[in-house]
């Protein structure tokens, strides 16, 4: 397992980041004094509430109340975890995350030993007639299987004898996904008697393996599980294979096979995510590729249900002209087969007549509602209203708006003051509304002083320690001491930082909405305010005390 990302290299990140960019790119930001402003991306409204404030590297909606650091808005808006969101916006600054912890070998040692399995891999399936006889019978060219350095892992334990000689070694197999444990303690390969796809990043590097069965064994198809280097969601099986040739469009595949067989019949751009649903990582990707991207799936009912839920994972992804399009397949026929069969040509023409998502997210709905009837129509439209509010403002949900206004009979404007009034009131049930910064000495007066040195954390800089704050009975005065104690051991610490320092913390949602609430005070006003603040809190507890020791 990872280990932890080192708190120094999150911080540089932050540095790098830059926050109006990455969200402009994904929501339309204007100028308002030294902030931006713009439509919220989390609830549908038509006057934007939505800020981005570039000095303080924070966003916060005064609608819904949602707020957070470029990371937290990754987090949100792309729908990725916190180590994802860590990843994705390396990458774009070319970095690669380190990880702490003794136990976890360096990114370069596993690449080093996925490269050398890969290289076994292809070394036994010269040896073994039966697997060079299944890729014959499925149309694969020896020019082909090389091209995508295609193997054979046979059976018994081959990885284990040839890279598993001392104990770190064997941990490492285990680490890379190349081994398993059994339930008595022993090692075994994970991959036996299976045709090998390697699966490269952009750069070539070998980060996982796909193992298919030959015969009638389950399962059928074999992942690498996720690994330090290995991330099911961000890799797309054939991008290394396509190299940096110009295409005018990308096809996702379901199989390896497909991606292959299109390959060699020179249909180019094909690419298969690895065994789950399309996320938005790998739809980045394919989108920098080109700015059309097409699904292909079988046409049974399982396609379909494919196809459904890859639609509600692109609709948050659809800006900036971005086109996406579903063809669907004869039933019984994949893409491998189909092309095999019927010619590059014939393939080619049911991508070019391949349904827009527009189109296709209409049918979806339509299919489950009967618009002959009033009732029908109301269905429709409740039914189109989470997936039109994932859906980026822009042109893209203007038009898909347009649509369903036809197909439910309702003038535009009417609709969409429907459909936003729905999302209202659930917005409004979910989130706390934001408030001012409070600063009554006998309401909660150690969260006050908390937001204080939240929003300016120079205050404790040159202030003298404080340390009696942690045997004063307040409430959050625990939150309080501890915040002064990180700010004076971090000189110079940004409040973004400081919040990002309680991610993992049951304190960061309270740290996080400090920020958001914000405060009119000056730097020289707030500082007044927290050293007669820590007074009163003083005075208080005294008061208390003696209340406490007084005979009733």
């Amino acid at each position: 397992m990872a280990g932890p990302i080192p708190r120094e290299f999150i911080d540089d990140l932050l540095d790098r980041a830059d926050i109006t960019q990455i969200i402009g790119e994904r929501v339309k930001l204007k100028r308002a004094g030294r902030e931006y402003k713009g439509l919220c991306p989390f609830h549908n409204e038509k006057t934007p509430s939505f800020t981005v404030n570039p000095t303080k590297d924070f966003y916060h909606c005064f609608g819904c109340g949602a707020h957070g650091s470029v990371l937290g808005f990754m987090m949100q808006h792309d729908r990725l975890d916190f180590p994802a969101a860590v990843e994705a916006l390396a990458e774009r600054y070319g970095l690669e995350v380190p990880r702490r912890g003794p136990s976890r070998p360096s990114g370069k040692g596993l690449y080093d030993l996925l490269n050398g399995a890969a290289r076994h891999y292809i070394e036994q399936l010269k040896g073994s007639d039966p697997a060079k006889d299944y890729l014959k019978s499925r149309g694969l060219t020896g020019k082909v299987a090389q091209a995508f350095g295609i193997g054979y892992a046979p059976r018994g334990n081959g990885i284990l004898a040839r890279f598993g000689q001392s104990e770190d070694q064997r941990r490492s197999l285990v680490d890379a996904g190349l081994a398993l444990k059994g339930e008595s303690g022993e090692l075994y390969d994970r991959f036996r008697d299976r045709i090998m796809f390697p699966i490269r990043d952009r750069r070539g590097r070998v980060t996982g393996f796909g193992g298919r069965a030959m015969g009638d064994v389950q399962p059928k198809y074999m992942n690498s599980p996720e690994t330090p280097v290995f991330h099911k969601g961000r890799e797309l099986y054939g991008l290394h294979e396509l190299g940096r040739r110009k295409v005018d469009r990308c096809v996702l595949v379901e199989g390896y096979m497909d991606v292959i067989g299109l390959a060699q019949n020179d249909v180019a751009g094909a690419m298969a995510s690895l065994g789950t649903a399309v996320t938005p990582q790998q739809l980045t990707r394919l989108f920098r590729i080109a700015p059309s991207v097409v699904f292909c799936f079988d046409g049974d009912p399982a396609g379909r249900r494919a196809a459904e839920r890859a639609m509600e994972r692109a609709l948050p992804e659809m800006r900036g002209g971005r086109q996406l399009s579903f063809a669907f397949l004869p039933e019984g026929e994949d893409p491998d087969s189909y092309v095999r069969s019927e010619g590059a040509a014939s393939f080619n023409k049911v991508l070019d007549s391949a349904t827009p998502m527009s189109e296709f997210l209409m049918q979806t709905l339509s299919a489950q509602c009967d618009l002959a009837t009033a009732e029908g129509r109301a269905r429709m439209a409740e039914l189109a209203r989470p997936l039109l509010g994932a859906t980026p403002v822009g042109v893209y949900r203007d038009l898909l708006m347009n649509r369903l206004a036809e197909e439910v009979q309702l003038p535009r404007e009417r609709l969409g003051q429907l459909l936003e009034t729905s999302q209202r009131r659930r917005d409004v049930a979910r989130q706390p509304a934001s408030r001012p910064l409070r600063r009554d000495p006998w309401g909660n007066l150690a969260e006050s002083l908390a937001g204080l040195l939240v929003i300016f954390p120079e205050l404790a800089a040159d202030l003298d320690p404080l340390p009696e704050l942690k045997y004063l009975k307040e409430p959050r005065i625990g939150l309080l001491s501890e915040l002064f104690e990180t700010v004076r051991a971090t000189p110079g610490i940004s409040p973004v930082k400081l919040v990002e320092r309680y991610r993992e913390k049951p304190e960061h949602g309270l740290v996080s909405q400090l920020l958001a609430r914000g405060t009119e005070l000056s730097a020289r006003q707030a500082r007044l305010e927290f050293e007669e603040g820590v007074v009163r809190m003083r005075k208080e507890n005294s008061i208390r005390e003696m209340a406490a020791r007084t005979p009733g």
